[in-house]
């Protein structure tokens, strides 16, 4: 089959390549991808995402671990695209720290007794590692870790299957052996590796 006359690739996929759905239904998996292979996105529901290959087969995936083609480089002092600019996810883990960090010294100090700190802290999800200049983030929103090198962010795992569509609707046994694997890295160096590892 030849490739679409319009076929622009906007994605790749991951190293390691990508479990692929005939559906935005984890109860419907079809051929996973090859690891790097281009693809063009060309619908987004939730977390799945569908893509288009260069011989014209789609397939949903969960989209929140394509890896974005460059595009060219930016215009300078163009604002980075809300999902690759750092600040707001920053922000938004100070914040959850920050909630925390209250609830535990009022505990500590008397003013809050282990039930009242137990509602105060519930549903505060943040999760941080700094090593340098290299940080991970959790972001609880879209329930991945990213990798943030100061300028920009690149998903690294995903902590959950893809949301956003209808719900399977085959029993959880099956749904349990679809070809998805959550604790997958893929970034930022391509090989599973983290920086600084041996």
């Amino acid at each position: 089959m030849s490739a679409p006359v319009d076929f622009r690739p906007t994605h790749v996929v991951p190293p390691g390549g990508l479990a692929a759905w005939e559906s935005p239904d984890t109860g419907r998996p079809t051929v996973p991808l090859d690891a790097l292979l281009p693809v063009q996105l060309i619908d987004r529901r939730g977390d799945w995402a569908r893509i288009l290959c260069a011989n014209a087969w789609s397939a949903w995936v969960d989209g929140r671990l394509l890896v974005t083609v460059p595009q060219g480089p930016p215009v300078p002092g163009a604002p980075l695209a809300r999902t690759a600019d750092p600040r707001p996810l920053l922000a938004r883990v100070q914040d959850m720290l920050s909630r925390y960090r209250s609830a535990a010294e009022d505990l500590a100090a008397g003013r809050l007794d282990g039930e009242t700190f137990r509602q105060r802290t519930q549903g505060l999800r943040a999760g941080m590692v700094v090593d340098g200049e290299a940080v991970w983030l959790y972001d609880a929103e879209h329930e991945r870790w990213v990798y943030c090198d100061g300028t920009r962010l690149s998903t690294l795992a995903a902590s959950g299957p893809p949301s956003g569509a209808r719900a399977s609707a085959v029993p959880d046994e099956a749904a349990e052996a679809a070809p998805y694997d959550a604790t997958r890295v893929v970034g930022p160096s391509g090989d599973g590796a983290w920086p600084g590892d041996g």
